[in-house]
């Protein structure tokens, strides 16, 4: 079948800020009920919205020094700091607002305009500085271009207690300390962040913030999601609403290197590999094998055009290697299979174990970190079973595995990294379930036309793909038919 191809959008202006005290800077988590990023350590901030676009076209003098991009970023951010840490710049610097302020924003947030413009919230912009800039990478539809302010704050937050609070809870902290228990996955933090601390860490506070400040980096030099799994997501063609295939880097600068699922074809994924493989190269790290964690075609790359990128034994499952050339370097790969990475501080252990459902011979691998979970869930989007090598039952049977496993985090072959790996599968296995239960309700019924079973399993879904909808109910009738519920 064609599916036409999506292709990623644009990204959204968005603004952070660093509040520093001394050698410290302010982090805050955010609560477990957020759709993105829950139970993180991030930076106050947030994208800029309706309201914050409509407050400066009725203002065109503020910020008179700073290009559009920033000024509307620094109207979200004040905003957003009113809203998520009760803080706001005035010319004596950072500030708490009153309480009853504070909720009158929260209410609703075209208040905070009325209060800039009554005096009672400042909006003192002279020492907020940007010293980097990061763009969401095309990950997911939903994109960032966020630009990083950092000032000095010498008050404390006053964080949300409301109804649907945002931080839960606070803390200052050198870059060094956060580093530190992110790299012993105690903690968890945002990606773009990641790369903010390292270089913070490079030398003193004020020395790193001025030399950042000059000249604000702006590319993503490394997208990690934990400790020892970078990614780098490169363009294949897949199903919508994706648009690359997450390609996996694990180890850590240095040590031993492992490529999963390097799916470059063309030559604007075949460049971006060869810039991130010389990269790696260049840190003294070995590459000691390429893993693929299934044979589909967005996660294969051209195994020929890559060998010319750098030399790696490849280990999958028989079923993947039976679609790329043959060597004599290759590794079968079985369930209950592991391997060690060595690092310069120790090493990692990971562990295979096999998901056929999906596709025949695809495999997840496990480790401290989280679950490289290949085609099993994503946060956007969904899954598909297809229905001539899928297996619904397999598939319904993965999940609960990887449910079982409690990970804590799970990085999927398409899309963000899934932050709440218990909610996303449960939401998968209901949802599954459910629909394999619709589709047995319509053969029940009476129906045997296929298209009239997806027609009615489908109801609550009537814009879904219709070759697509035909396609998985045909994969649970199959399952069904397996087990024994229809002939």
């Amino acid at each position: 079948m064609q599916v036409e191809r999506a292709t990623p959008r644009a990204p959204r202006p968005s603004a952070s800020v660093m509040l520093r005290r001394g050698d410290e800077i302010l982090i805050c988590h955010r609560v477990s009920t957020v759709p993105s990023f829950p139970d993180y350590w991030a930076f106050p901030g947030g994208g800029v919205s309706r309201v914050d676009k409509g407050a400066l076209d009725s203002h065109p003098e503020w910020f008179p020094d700073r290009d559009e991009d920033e000024r509307a970023a620094l109207v979200a951010l004040m905003r957003e700091m009113v809203e998520e840490v009760g803080l706001a710049p005035s010319k004596n610097g950072i500030e708490q607002v009153s309480p009853n302020l504070r909720d009158l924003v929260l209410r609703d947030k075209k208040n905070w305009l009325m209060a800039v413009e009554n005096g009672d919230i400042g909006i003192n912009c002279d020492n907020l500085i940007v010293f980097c800039e990061r763009t969401t990478p095309p990950l997911a539809p939903l994109r960032f271009r966020n630009h990083f302010f950092t000032v000095e704050c010498n008050v404390e937050p006053i964080l949300d207690s409301g109804e649907r609070p945002e931080f839960d809870e606070y803390r200052w902290a050198t870059p060094q300390q956060l580093l530190h228990e992110w790299m012993n996955n105690e903690i968890r933090i945002p990606p773009p962040q990641i790369m903010i601390l390292r270089e913070l860490c490079e030398g003193p506070m004020d020395n790193m913030i001025m030399q950042m400040s000059k000249s604000p980096k702006r590319e993503n030099v490394r997208i990690e999601f934990a400790p020892g799994v970078e990614c780098i997501p490169l363009p294949t063609d897949t199903l919508p609403p994706s648009t690359h295939t997450n390609c996996y880097i694990l180890g850590v600068p240095g040590g031993q290197r492992v490529l999963v699922d390097p799916a470059a074809r063309d030559s604007q994924a075949l460049n971006m590999l060869r810039s991130k493989v010389e990269q790696v190269l260049d840190s003294g790290s070995e590459i000691v094998a390429t893993i693929f964690t299934h044979r589909h075609r967005d996660h294969v790359g051209d195994v020929e055009a890559i060998s010319e990128i750098y030399q790696a034994p490849i280990w999958a499952t028989s079923e993947t290697l039976e679609t790329i050339p043959q060597s004599k370097s290759h590794r079968t790969l079985n369930e209950g299979d592991s391997f060690n990475l060595v690092g310069m501080n120790g090493e990692v252990f990971w562990k295979v174990i096999e998901t056929p459902g999906h596709c025949p011979g695809q495999i997840c691998l496990v480790s401290e970190a989280g679950i490289i979970s290949a085609d099993n869930v994503a946060q956007v989007g969904t899954i598909l079973v297809p229905s001539n090598e899928g297996d619904m039952s397999a598939y319904l049977k993965g999940l609960y595995r990887l449910r079982e496993l409690e990970a804590n985090l799970l990085f999927p072959g398409h899309g963000p990294v899934v932050t709440n790996p218990s909610r996303l599968l449960t939401h998968y296995i209901k949802h599954r379930e459910k629909r394999h239960e619709a589709v047995f309700s319509a053969w029940k019924s009476g129906l045997r036309d296929i298209p009239e079973i997806a027609k009615m399993a489908y109801m609550d879904t009537p814009d879904a793909h219709p070759l697509l909808k035909l396609d998985q109910t045909q994969s649970h009738l199959k399952a069904l038919r397996n087990e024994g519920r229809i002939q």
